[in-house]
């Protein structure tokens, strides 16, 4: 009898599923999609490789449910990509300022949306900090 090597077992497919069966709270609705998917980059993280297989609406739900549940990268249910691929991608836009971009641009709408000034024009430093020794200390 010989027993066939088949390699590592696998957590997650390699091929994208057509559809996830299940929803999460902190997937993001069509119209949510539509207005950040142009802030994406189109291109692969760097830049080269192998062509992309998950789309990027699967890749941007899986951070944003880490971010949610606050659950480890390896954690991500089997219904999201890999979470070595949702990372990469996750590391990659973080470094080039696409989440930065991302952020400063929404916030930007939504301030725009409440009739105000689309950039913040003030901040509050050196306020008093609670210290475990209960003494306050300006920052």
């Amino acid at each position: 009898m010989t027993i066939k090597e088949t390699g590592p077992a696998r957590a997650h497919s390699t091929h994208p599923p057509c559809w996830r069966a299940s929803r999460y709270p902190s997937d993001l609705t069509d119209p949510q999609w539509q207005v950040i998917a142009g802030y994406l980059p189109r291109y692969q993280p760097g830049g080269r490789g192998r062509p992309r297989i998950w789309p990027l609406r699967q890749i941007v739900d899986a951070i944003l449910y880490v971010d949610r549940t606050g659950c480890p990268w390896r954690y991500l249910p089997a219904s999201f990509p890999p979470w070595q691929t949702v990372y990469g991608y996750f590391a990659a836009w973080r470094d080039d300022g696409t989440l930065p971009r991302l952020h400063s641009e929404l916030r930007a709408q939504v301030r725009a949306a409440a009739g105000r000034d689309a950039q913040p024009t003030a901040a509050v430093t050196g306020l008093p900090v609670a210290t475990a020794a209960g003494i306050g200390s300006a920052t």
